[in-house]
């Protein structure tokens, strides 16, 4: 089965229902899937042939809906581009992938004679953006829609695209992620413990260049919700959005979370037609989630995963967000949930045996929705994908029930005076603490203990709090070893395009064993 299914089948079973409300704009599936029809003709001719890479540096939009299923029609793959990279990022993603077209709207407009000076292998550059297009480029909405079709359907073993990601290992890599891939993880998510809704109105919050988001695209549209989009992410437009769209179900990262709830016009806006909040890309801390539960007053979902498994692993349903004994080391609300029907999750020691329950190992999975590989990257994914197995690079444990608790990922562990630490705990506690806003921690070089732990964190507008005190509170409620032994403040973390707090920046800033403890990040 490939992607182009779910959108026939929304034409046949859901042709009246509305598609895309953007603005005061309304398309119904049937007419997206005459819109993409052309899309994918346009496509044809400008020259992409099978197999063709067509790169998107686009903010949200139905345009970038539009491309995610005209490019599969076209049976080129799509390549969507971080909207945060620099442009020496997008010309390396680019040169690597091959890419021969480039879509940009008018926010990236600006960055083209540097892209066409440093990328190799374009051949055209599209404008799929609002008002009049740049001399030069393709005007996306006038193109030349004479190509023709194939009416081959793919094989479901054919890539749908190139999603570039930093990986388990190394620099930035080209996951490529095909149509049963793709298809696998959409009717996953239609099935227990996700059991996406079936009918309403999903906002596009998160950006659609990354799976965080575009993974639920294709079960979206399977059960004929309705696509709406925030060109970027921002806490007061998506309180807007949801009360002005009515909005049923949403992805926001525990960072955009966080900004939502906190932001001081949060009361002023009608959020009571929420359903459903899905969480994930980084670990939500449990002060956060019980005051999100409490403010919202809507069904909470976790996904994890990653880019590699199209993207998702394990989900916690609603019923297990529950907040007793969560003083225990394993309490379901702690965990990540339990693998989502069709993929099979397991944790491994070194030499990828399985450990008992209760005991720390590496995160593996295996399933239809696992990538074919890495782009040109033949001796990584012989490492990642041993045994049959996507090796995650992230360190876990399972209990007695079958949930599963991702503890932190391998090269962000912290290990002091031969203990291991994960950061997510003492994350948790460092935000329960009523003066800080968000926080991080990163290991720090100690000559006696190998590292310490320094904890990273933003207070709220107006609080005061020291290093001592945070230190202090972090003693009366963590084990001595898992304390911080240092704090610095800063105003903002560090965080990429989905909202994930950059462990490395963090390292590289405030990894000195003698930074100050009070650094603007301004």
């Amino acid at each position: 089965m490939t992607v182009n299914y779910c959108l026939r089948t929304a034409k046949r079973y859901h042709a009246r229902s509305i598609a895309i409300h953007h603005e005061d704009q309304e398309i119904t599936y049937a007419q997206l899937y005459e819109n993409v029809e052309n899309s994918a003709r346009k496509l044809v001719a400008l020259g992409a042939s099978k197999g063709d890479r067509v790169a998107v540096l686009l903010q949200n939009s139905p345009e970038y809906l539009d491309l995610y299923y005209s490019t599969a029609r076209a049976q080129v793959l799509i390549v969507p581009l971080n909207t945060r990279w620099h442009v020496n990022e997008i010309i390396y993603t680019l040169n690597d992938s091959g890419s021969t077209v480039l879509f940009v709207d008018e926010r990236f407009a600006t960055l083209v004679p540097q892209i066409r000076a440093g990328a190799t292998t374009l051949r055209h550059i599209v404008f799929a953006g609002a008002g009049e297009c740049p001399e030069g480029l393709v005007d996306w909405r006038t193109a030349d829609k004479t190509g023709v079709l194939s009416y081959d359907e793919p094989d479901e073993n054919d890539l749908v695209g190139l999603f570039y990601t930093s990986g388990t290992t190394g620099g930035p890599k080209g996951a490529m992620l095909t149509h049963r891939n793709v298809y696998s993880n959409a009717t996953h998510s239609l099935m227990p413990p996700a059991r996406f809704l079936s009918e309403g109105r999903w906002l596009h919050a998160a950006p659609m260049f990354h799976l965080a988001d575009a993974g639920a695209i294709h079960a979206l549209t399977l059960c004929g919700i309705t696509h709406c989009f925030l060109p970027s992410f921002d806490p007061e437009a998506t309180l807007r959005a949801i009360e002005h769209y009515r909005i049923t179900s949403v992805v926001l990262v525990p960072t955009m979370l966080n900004m939502v709830l906190n932001h001081p016009n949060f009361d002023r806006y009608d959020l009571s037609t929420l359903k459903r909040i899905t969480y994930g890309a980084s670990p939500m801390p449990l002060p956060l989630l019980k005051q999100a539960m409490e403010k919202l007053g809507c069904e909470f979902f976790q996904g994890y995963g990653m880019t590699e498994v199209s993207p998702v692993l394990t989900m916690l349903c609603h019923e297990d967000h529950r907040f007793e004994n969560t003083d225990r080391q394993f309490a379901p609300v702690k965990s990540a949930g339990k693998p989502v029907t069709g993929v099979e999750v397991r944790v491994v020691d070194d030499h990828d045996s399985e450990v008992p329950a209760g005991h720390v190992g590496e995160v593996i999975a295996r399933g239809p929705n696992i990538m074919k590989g890495y782009w040109n990257r033949p001796e990584v994914n012989a490492e990642v994908l041993r045994g049959g197995w996507m090796h995650t690079g992230d360190l876990g444990a399972m209990d007695e029930e079958g949930f599963l608790y991702v503890l932190d990922r391998k090269k962000d562990m912290i290990k002091t005076g031969g203990e291991n630490v994960y950061s997510p705990e003492v994350e948790s506690v460092l935000c329960a603490h009523p003066a800080v806003l968000e926080a991080s921690v990163i290991g720090v070089p100690h000559e006696t203990w190998g590292e310490t732990i320094r904890a990273v964190a933003v207070t709220r507008p107006g609080a005061t709090l020291t290093e001592h005190e945070l230190i202090e509170w972090c003693r009366e409620r963590l084990t001595h070893f898992k304390c911080p032994t240092s704090a610095v403040f800063t105003d903002v973390l560090p965080k990429g395009g989905t909202g994930k707090v950059q462990k490395n920046a963090l390292r590289e800033r405030f990894g000195n064993p003698r930074s100050s403890a009070f650094i603007s990040g301004k």
